[in-house]
């Protein structure tokens, strides 16, 4: 029964904590500029996401470390100073985006300036890691993050049309800006593929003691979870193309994004756009400063762990602070969050292939998964994500300068 429990929980918090602030900018953007144009982008970068997260969690479970512990043992520190250190800097840009996008959202609600909310954001982000462990981190801010499940409901009152909803799963070329189609579609891969979300899912299943026999518990919740997760995404887009895409608005910040809840919810939009827009980017800002303390720690073959605590890993407790502070600042500085988020984006796309090609080494060397390699097509689809994800490395800069 308690796995049971674990599966659905499992599942259920993995769609409150899909949706943060890069999957509902880059939505929003592709939506009004777009219409459904855009939607085999997060189909195809949901399922890709669905895939390494399966995998990142077998690997957890069968050989009880995480991506970053087990690309150490297997490659060396020194292999790691590049993609570490890019993934860490990656980190505290998105941090800082995430912050910036929670303190916008309680401006929304009193009307108060952003900045101001961005040190008690903080704060508030550090005392949960301090006080709460992993089970309480993961489902109870997967939980409240289901309230972007009203992204769904608004497309849902607004009456798609099935059969353009259906074609707009192949992929096709816009008529008008396609450097800016093309900078957008690989943007959505940057924000749904995020390398911090498969080491931090792969530390997840170390922290809730995954065992090889529950590897079908791994499989259903990331499949399941993630796809589900996707569809929020997908309810962004489809909600922007409808009520945005017709006025001509451009989301160039949030509160115009805000506007779209207009139709469906009326007097509540913004009130319900501010809430889903606040806890998704907290749970993230959660998430990214967790799973730096992770990376620090299991890099450098220190103790970690949300679960133990503090005093016993007090080097896990100091990297988590430091990134964090380091989020904060750049917060602070005034970048506009969802410019930065963009950057971010684009720059996660890069560093890429440095993650994943590692991962396809991995998945088959079997002192670390034993007998549950990837067979022929898990291998063909982890090569061909690598193969993409090099291509889109080069072409994701000259993109950013001409369509971002």
């Amino acid at each position: 029964m308690s796995v049971l429990v674990d599966l659905i929980l499992g599942v259920v918090t993995s769609i409150g904590g899909f949706v943060e602030v890069g999957s509902i900018s880059t939505a929003a953007q592709a939506g009004s500029e777009f219409g459904f144009q855009l939607l085999w982008a997060i189909a195809g970068a949901t399922i890709m996401l669905a895939m390494l997260a399966e995998m990142s969690g077998r690997l957890a479970a069968v050989s009880k470390r995480s991506i970053a512990a087990a690309v150490r043992e297997r490659f060396g520190i020194h292999f790691q100073h590049i993609p570490l250190g890019a993934e860490l800097f990656i980190d505290v840009l998105l941090l800082a985006a995430e912050i910036g996008g929670a303190a916008i959202a309680v401006k929304l609600l009193t009307g108060i300036g952003f900045q101001w909310w961005i040190l008690p954001a903080g704060l508030l982000v550090w005392l949960v890691l301090w006080f709460c462990g992993f089970s309480l981190i993961e489902y109870g801010l997967g939980l409240l993050g289901l309230v972007t499940l009203s992204f769904v409901t608004s497309a849902w009152w607004l009456k798609p049309d099935a059969s353009d909803l259906a074609r707009s799963l192949v992929p096709t070329f816009p008529q008008h800006d396609r450097v800016r189609y093309a900078f957008l579609a690989v943007s959505i891969l940057g924000a749904t593929v995020s390398p911090y979300l498969l080491n931090f899912y792969s530390s997840g299943t170390i922290e809730e003691q995954m065992t090889e026999k529950e590897l079908w518990v791994n499989r259903v919740t990331s499949y399941m979870g993630m796809c589900f997760g996707g569809v929020v995404s997908m309810g962004v887009l489809v909600t922007s193309a409808m009520v945005l895409g017709p006025r001509h608005i451009k989301v160039d910040s949030y509160e115009q994004a805000a506007l779209m809840f207009v139709p469906a919810f009326h007097r509540w939009a913004v009130v319900l756009f501010a809430v889903s827009l606040g806890i998704g980017c907290f749970g993230a800002a959660v998430e990214i400063t967790l799973n730096a303390g992770y990376v620090f720690s299991q890099a450098l073959g220190w103790p970690w762990g949300a679960n133990k605590p503090r005093r016993d890993a007090a080097r896990f407790v100091a990297a988590f602070t430091f990134v964090l502070v380091a989020g904060v600042i750049v917060a602070v500085l005034g970048f506009d969050p969802l410019r930065l988020t963009m950057i971010a984006l684009a720059l996660t796309v890069v560093i890429m292939p440095l993650i994943v090609l590692p991962f396809l080494v991995l998945m088959n060397d079997p002192t670390y998964v034993k007998d549950h390699t990837s067979g022929p097509v898990g291998n063909g689809l982890l090569a061909a994500i690598t193969v993409l994800a090099a291509a889109l490395a080069i072409v994701v800069i000259p993109l950013e300068v001409m369509g971002g």
